[in-house]
């Protein structure tokens, strides 16, 4: 009886010890912890294990330009970028360390992204419109001169290719309508005389990058 309760004892204070380290491996304020232990063990729980979010509330990180990442979470740790969800969810990082945003940033920009699926053809078509050519009689630039041809971005210009629909239309009512986007004065113009119908089409065009479209397989986009 003696050797097996020394037995069970043991095993409690391994479990223990396997606990406590868990829950240092999510303590974010804890500069020793990897940056992609963070992003398995905390932003998996939003953005997926491999940064493709399945709610539409929380944006997909799988292939998104290094740069913008680390812009943006430096933002949030900052609490430079004030929208409503930032403060929700994102504002408690405020003790990353650099190191671990980059990688961070790393981790999620080396994974392979995935398209939406196509929507209403007539809506598609009219964001394409827009992606590629703007709307001239509005002022309103091409989103491919800064996004890419792919809609792949480049160093802070974010990737949009595969998107969630309703994530990047949200993005675009805070440049609109509110200052609590950081580095938004550009997209503010871009933006300003956009309608709603507008912004919906342009969001459904590059959720699906339908197929057919250059670049729409589902490339790993790595920095």
């Amino acid at each position: 009886m003696n050797k097996l309760a020394q037995f069970i004892s043991l095993g409690m204070l391994l479990a223990g010890s396997g606990c406590h380290d868990l829950e240092r491996s999510r303590a974010v304020d804890n500069p020793s912890v990897p940056g992609k232990t963070i992003a398995l063990q905390v932003c998996s729980n939003c953005h997926g294990v491999n940064g493709v979010s399945v709610s539409p509330a929380f944006p997909k990180l799988a292939g998104q330009q290094k740069e913008y990442l680390i812009n943006q979470l430096t933002d949030f740790k900052t609490h430079s970028r004030s929208d409503p969800n930032a403060k929700r969810f994102m504002w408690g990082f405020t003790h990353l360390s650099e190191a671990q945003i980059d990688e961070l940033a790393t981790y999620f920009s080396s994974h392979q992204t995935v398209m939406g699926e196509p929507g209403d053809p007539a809506l598609i078509d009219q964001g394409r419109a827009i992606f590629t050519s703007g709307l001239p009689a509005k002022g309103v630039a091409a989103c491919i001169s800064c996004h890419g041809q792919h809609g792949e971005g480049a160093g802070q210009f974010p990737r949009l290719a595969g998107q969630h629909a309703d994530y990047t239309l949200k993005q675009l009512r805070i440049f609109q309508r509110t200052e609590d986007r950081p580095r938004s004065e550009a997209m503010k113009a871009v933006c300003n005389n956009m309608s709603e119908q507008d912004m919906r089409a342009v969001a459904a065009y590059l959720e699906a990058f339908p197929p057919g479209e250059p670049g729409t397989a589902n490339e790993t986009t790595s920095n």
